[in-house]
């Protein structure tokens, strides 16, 4: 017998996870578009990431579509608890949007727009950050319902989470710049590249060291025996990454950072999953408790079966259209 709850926040967590890398890099352009230099290199960089901008944000869709269909109960009791920082997402995604589009048909206001791609960017970063953030800590759950505040996603450790998406993002973004661009564009993407490494590994250690403060299940989840043996090679294979995307740094190896950075955010991930499993409200309702009908969870399955690799494949196949350098002299009109 197939666990359906299960499947399910398997295929939520993929696209959550697809989201945050993909709509991540476009995003962290947007995050470090002022340091980009001249006007030029800000088009270019525009132009990197155009032909799949929006078909990135499918997974934010997927992925809030699919909380409210397979887990009502978790999407009824979390979403009061986050309404403040989510309404801040969608209106920056929105701006920033509209900010992409306008920046090319009205060169008059070019840099109101240019100022608008890059706050909407950071504002978006910084809002899921929280979201994350409050999540991981908890939130207060009462039965069946949220029982906290309104205020209550603000805390310092959300706050942390929502600069350490930042630096993620700006690092996936300059990465992604480093892949795809050439002359001045690629020097500075890699000087901005460096100082986002340093930051995100200073950040996955602080969240690392935080963690297990904030829940005892946490913490012997991570540090007792036989539970250390199995996340054992989540920090290994992290410093394993780092290395690698440092060598990538250094010696200029453009192919390298960015699929390191994706490997990195990877294994944050899946650090994140093995402290929060069985959770998907932590420590206050579980992955089975918050679960719709298997009925309902079955015949969404039939649909997800056959659209995931609808959308895998023509994502896929977006991406290898548009593969290589950026010509520098074709663009986004």
């Amino acid at each position: 017998m197939i666990d359906l709850p299960t499947v399910w926040a398997f295929i939520l967590a993929f696209a959550v996870f697809t989201y945050v890398v993909l709509d991540g890099f476009d995003l962290g352009v947007g995050i470090v578009f002022p340091l980009l230099g001249t006007d030029e290199n800000r088009a270019r960089a525009m132009n990197s990431v155009a032909p799949v901008w929006d078909g990135n944000e499918t997974w934010l869709i997927l992925g809030g579509g699919g909380l409210f269909a397979a887990f009502p109960l978790a999407y009824a009791v979390l979403m009061p608890a986050l309404y403040a920082p989510m309404i801040a997402m969608i209106l920056a995604l929105i701006f920033r949007g509209v900010a992409f589009e306008y920046r090319w048909r009205d060169p008059a206001h070019r840099s109101l727009w240019d100022r608008g791609f890059h706050l909407g960017s950071l504002a978006a970063t910084c809002a899921q950050g929280i979201v994350l953030g409050t999540i991981v800590q908890g939130i207060e759950v009462e039965g069946r319902s949220y029982s906290g505040g309104w205020w209550d996603w603000m805390s310092p450790f959300s706050v942390m989470c929502g600069l350490a998406l930042t630096a993620g993002y700006g690092l996936l973004g300059t990465t992604w710049l480093v892949l795809k661009s050439t002359g001045d564009l690629r020097e500075r993407a890699y000087v901005v590249a460096r100082f986002a490494a340093v930051a995100v590994l200073g950040f996955i250690g602080i969240v690392s060291l935080w963690m297990p403060f904030l829940s005892p299940e946490i913490a012997a989840r991570w540090f007792t025996f036989p539970q250390i043996v199995f996340v054992l090679p989540v920090p290994t294979l992290t410093a394993g990454l780092a290395a690698l995307l440092a060598w990538g740094l250094m010696t200029r190896r453009d192919a390298v950072p960015f699929p390191a950075s994706i490997g990195l955010f990877g294994l944050c991930y899946a650090g994140l999953g093995i402290g929060l499993y069985p959770y998907i409200v932590p420590r206050a309702i579980s992955i089975q408790e918050a679960a719709a009908p298997d009925a309902s969870l079955q015949f969404m399955l039939i649909g997800a079966v056959i659209l995931l690799p609808m959308i895998l494949a023509y994502t896929g196949y977006s991406y290898w259209v548009f593969r290589g350098k950026v010509d520098p002299d074709a663009g986004y009109h």
